[in-house]
């Protein structure tokens, strides 16, 4: 893909639920890019229906052309239909938010979520970008899937969101590693202060990681009992998922999250 091309690709997430309409100023300052290029850009994919800009306030916001995209994807590849009441199920089991997360680009996308229903939960964005090095589901997804992707993360610079983020290269290599062992990945704060995330791998047709489904519980709420539950409950989730999606775990990771069964 030339860097043009992935520039122009890249403005698009800057867009979301909390602001799904932005000024070209505010996008240009965001991206890095020199303005005029962004207007340029901004330009081209309206003439294709990915952005719109409104006549009026001269705002930015996400074209049909997306939503044709979005169903087009949808009928040849049907998500939502097949995630969505697995996460209910799998909300109603540990009574917290729950979020399935596919790789997008150089991080993960939100694609699906099912929120608690206690008072005090933890709320996620409908497309939210989650950053792979902070988040449970970003270290379950690094841990199984192809090496090279762990290469560019590591590569890559690595924001501090929390005081807890772990941003070391080698450090994050090494809690990589200890998922790997373990099956599934846990974050404490580390994306997002008092809350406490529990994450299993979704796998491909070729048996690599594609993204993850997460528990999301706020940390003073996260006793023993509600760990073992909810990891229990996002490894079997994940297993339907993925054999939803056409997906298949590796025999080896069928073995490891087997014995943590029986050990629960």
């Amino acid at each position: 893909m030339s860097s043009t091309v992935a520039k122009a690709l890249m403005l698009l997430e800057h867009f979301s639920e909390e602001e799904p309409e932005l000024g070209l100023s505010e996008i240009a300052r965001r991206s890095g890019v020199d303005k005029a290029a962004v207007h340029r850009m901004l330009g081209a994919m309206a003439e294709s229906g990915l952005v719109e800009q409104q006549a009026d306030s001269r705002l930015y916001r996400l074209g049909a052309g997306v939503l044709r995209l979005a169903r087009v994807r949808e009928t040849a590849f049907p998500i939502a239909s097949v995630v969505q009441p697995i996460l209910e199920t799998l909300s109603a089991q540990t009574g917290e938010t729950v979020h399935a997360s596919l790789i997008s680009g150089r991080a993960l996308a939100n694609i699906a979520t099912c929120e608690s229903r206690k008072s005090n939960r933890v709320s996620l964005v409908a497309g939210e970008v989650l950053p792979f090095h902070s988040t449970a589901s970003g270290l379950a997804t690094l841990a199984f899937a192809d090496e090279s992707l762990l290469d560019r993360v590591l590569a890559a610079p690595r924001a501090s969101l929390t005081p807890f983020t772990v941003t070391d290269a080698e450090t994050l290599r090494a809690r990589v590693d200890a998922v790997r062992a373990q099956g599934y990945a846990e974050s404490d704060q580390t994306n997002e202060e008092e809350v406490h995330g529990l994450a299993a791998p979704l796998f491909d047709r070729t048996g690599k990681a594609c993204g993850g489904v997460s528990v999301s519980t706020p940390s003073h709420r996260m006793s023993d009992a509600q760990r073992a539950l909810s990891i229990r409950a996002v490894l079997a989730a994940a297993g339907e998922i993925t054999n939803g999606l056409g997906g298949r775990r590796p025999r080896s990771y069928e073995d490891l999250i087997a014995t943590l069964v029986l050990e629960g």
